[in-house]
């Protein structure tokens, strides 16, 4: 008999205001056990404070969010007691040692001593701090930071695991071993939503929601969410760059160009047409064209696509 996957976080029609700004707007979702849910938006889309609502550190206007089966409202303290949560400025205490940050959240979190030695000398294994127990936490360097405070986040081994854009400043090979440790961690059952701001990281979550306004636009695995553009992102390359883009832009079927690295990406309507006209278009006015050819959608050019036509409706009032 098959068994249906636990879900560890649910929200329903979460709304904060702050004065006339609506900060977080009829946001629903839930995440199951093993499950990474990435939110992706701009700066100011309700990311962060969707997080606080999830992690009880703000009370909802409206709406319910129910952790690990604990209604947040009214079972506060059961609730709470799964969830981890590394904030997007987590301040570790820099005049303790890398230890004693661990004992003290541990301690605040209720373990005893002897729970608390056991859990750090696992969660230093786990992150890769082995033998920098005695090293003062405003030593560390940036990425050493994040990786203590996922330890200290796990502590009191949650099954839920909130984190606020936890690599951000920091390099891609700290990013990658912070998130092979987030791998590891579903591996164990966790439930896990994380806000970035980076596609490749958001490309590693099962699910993905892009905000903006204080909205999920759309949400669904990265897969599918790509597959909304099939077809219609072309790829030119082409020099100079940048009046190719130019008359790229004017092409009637053309919804959008965008830079990818040194090439650009045109949202089109149709791409048999541009196919067709773009390249002479291109060469009448001497500019050499090096290719323009279908390819797979990124989650860029959904990502750009989605807060185009958000920006569109809203300024039309239709949000």
């Amino acid at each position: 008999m098959e068994t249906r996957p636990v879900v560890l976080i649910e929200a329903d029609g979460l709304y904060k205001a702050f004065g006339t700004t609506r900060a977080v707007d009829g946001v629903s979702l839930s995440v199951r056990a093993g499950e990474a849910f990435g939110l992706v938006g701009p700066d100011g889309a309700g990311k962060t404070t969707t997080l606080r609502l999830l992690v009880g550190a703000l009370r909802a206007d409206r709406g319910r969010v129910a952790v690990n089966g604990f209604d947040l409202a009214s079972q506060v303290d059961q609730a709470r007691t799964g969830i981890g949560y590394l904030a997007q400025r987590f301040s570790l205490y820099g005049d303790l040692t890398v230890v004693e940050n661990l004992r003290f959240f541990g301690q605040v979190r209720g373990l005893s001593d002897a729970a608390v030695e056991r859990r750090a000398r696992e969660l230093l294994d786990f992150v890769g701090l082995g033998g920098f127990e005695a090293r003062r936490a405003d030593r560390l360097s940036g990425g050493m930071k994040q990786k203590l405070g996922l330890a200290c986040a796990l502590i009191h081994e949650p099954r839920v695991l909130l984190l606020d854009e936890p690599t951000g400043g920091v390099d891609p090979v700290t990013r990658q071993d912070f998130w092979q440790l987030l791998i590891r961690v579903l591996g164990r059952g966790t439930a896990v939503i994380v806000t970035t701001p980076y596609m490749d990281e958001a490309a590693r979550c099962h699910r993905i929601g892009f905000m903006a306004g204080g909205r999920v636009l759309v949400e669904g695995a990265p897969r599918e969410l790509t597959h909304r553009l099939a077809g219609l992102v072309l790829e030119l390359g082409a020099e100079p760059r940048n009046r190719a883009r130019a008359i790229a832009s004017q092409d009637p079927d053309v919804l959008d160009v965008q830079t990818f690295g040194d090439r650009l990406h045109l949202r089109v309507r149709a791409a048999a047409g541009v196919l067709e006209r773009l390249p002479l278009a291109l060469s009448a006015q001497g500019i050499v064209v090096e290719r323009l050819r279908p390819v797979a959608p990124q989650l860029e050019d959904v990502f750009i696509a989605l807060l185009q036509e958000h920006n569109r409706a809203a300024e039309a009032g239709l949000q």
